[in-house]
């Protein structure tokens, strides 16, 4: 299997874990095959990617540097960069691997130029044309100019949290089903035209729930709710075990898993913040150029008051969605521009969002046990979702009971008809008797 001459178009080419090529060779190189058709239904993706940058004799002005994948093979991101340098007739698959929006995407060629646009406009349309449903892909990149403070931080976090290899180790001796903590498998830089770019490679996701949320009139059930809420507590137990908070969890940035719906990722975490360093907790602090940082919906007291974020300004957050969700509304909505009107709204929440008798009362504890907490104090996770487990299955043995109740009384209406019938067959029958009594008598 050759490759075209030299690795000098790539560089800091870095493999975390994986070969170096797919049948655990170097690269090479050895010269190219005369026909790339013949063999690049062979090959995968990445390695399809390598070829074309490096035997086109065409180098890149630019080059890929700092790839830095977590614990897997490379992702179909390489193709990010590889695929602005050769698309020929074989290397039509090549596209079909990138979300179609990439593909005009400011770090990459556009397809009107260079060696991309040497091919025929209706074979870029027809790949575009398949690729426009992109759940199928696997991997989802972000590209952001390097100098995106936000994707700098989210990138540390997957980085230092995120690792494949991490999480399956969580879920395996937490025995959960799932964690809705999006993978990292890789990141770089790259220079484009005296820009660079930095981008990231983390799993593909369906819708966010905030759509979902509108589209049901913004509301969730009572059950719905609690659900969300026990694998979100999952999701924070996770990331605050690795030093990490999350800092800004709304329903826009709960995502669905591609393929199972069922399974909600938490996503986007531009202003997540390391509240331990190295086990040591940071401490209270109010600053006030920090104040109301975050979703000014959602902010926790502490952000309210400049402080840093922590494990219980998380928790909190959790907790005005949970009431969100299930009323439909936040008593400072009308008013969002004002942060001190909403500080001042966030007394006696529970009784302005659920102002008649069925009030929740399992989030209200909830909030309780939160508000509790001290700044640099670790929260009972388990405390927490036992809270919401106990509601929920309450519920579920109340509906159980009702559905059997209501079995028992259609079930006895029934023999009630039954009965009803057969007295009323009776009554005819002696009826019909007696009536004949006087004809036999004569």
């Amino acid at each position: 299997m050759g490759f075209g001459p030299g690795l000098k178009t790539l560089s800091a080419w870095e493999l975390g874990g994986g070969p170096a090529a797919a049948d655990g060779r170097c690269l090479r190189g050895d010269p190219a095959p005369s026909a790339p058709g013949s063999w690049a239904a062979a090959l995968p993706l990445q390695m399809v990617a390598v070829y074309g940058v490096i035997s086109r004799g065409r180098p890149p002005s630019d080059s890929l540097s700092a790839w830095e994948p977590g614990g897997g093979p490379p992702p179909p991101l390489l193709l990010l960069v590889a695929a602005c340098w050769v698309i020929g007739p074989a290397c039509t698959r090549l596209a079909l691997a990138l979300p179609a929006h990439l593909l005009h995407h400011p770090a990459t060629v556009p397809l009107s130029s260079g060696p991309i646009g040497a091919h025929s406009a209706s074979t870029a349309a027809c790949c575009q044309r398949r690729i426009t449903d992109a759940c199928h892909v696997p991997c989802h990149p972000l590209v952001e100019p390097s100098d995106n403070g936000p994707l700098f931080t989210e990138l540390k976090f997957y980085q230092r949290a995120a690792k494949p290899e991490q999480i399956r180790k969580w879920i395996h001796t937490h025995k959960l089903k799932y964690l809705g903590v999006p993978k990292y498998w890789g990141s770089g830089l790259h220079d484009k035209n005296g820009k660079s770019y930095r981008f990231m490679i983390m799993d593909r996701f369906g819708s966010d729930l905030q759509k979902i949320y509108e589209a049901n009139a913004k509301r969730f059930s009572r059950k719905t709710v609690l659900q969300l809420s026990l694998r979100i507590l999952d999701i924070l137990e996770y990331i605050h075990e690795h030093e990490y908070v999350h800092g800004d969890i709304k329903a826009s940035n709960l995502l669905l898993s591609c393929k199972d719906p069922d399974q909600v990722y938490l996503v986007d975490y531009g202003l997540a913040y390391r509240y331990c360093p190295d086990g040591s907790h940071k401490e209270y602090k109010e600053d006030p150029k920090r104040c109301h940082d975050g979703t000014i919906e959602f902010t926790s007291i502490d952000a309210h008051n400049g402080v840093a974020p922590s494990r219980r300004g998380d928790l909190e957050i959790l907790g005005y969605c949970m009431v969100q969700w299930l009323s439909g509304h936040l008593p400072w909505e009308d008013n969002l521009k004002d942060p001190n009107y909403i500080q001042r709204k966030i007394a006696g929440l529970m009784d302005k969002c659920f102002p008649e008798k069925n009030k929740p009362d399992e989030i209200a504890k909830y909030l309780e046990t939160v508000k509790l907490l001290d700044y640099d104090e670790k929260p009972l996770y388990q405390n927490l979702q036992d809270i919401l487990l106990q509601a929920l299955k309450a519920r579920t043995t109340t509906k159980k009971r009702k559905k059997e109740a209501e079995k028992r009384t259609e079930a006895g209406a029934e023999d009630m008809e039954c009965s009803d019938a057969h007295t009323e067959e009776a009554m005819q029958t002696r009826k019909w008797t007696v009536s004949l009594r006087p004809l036999s008598a004569r």
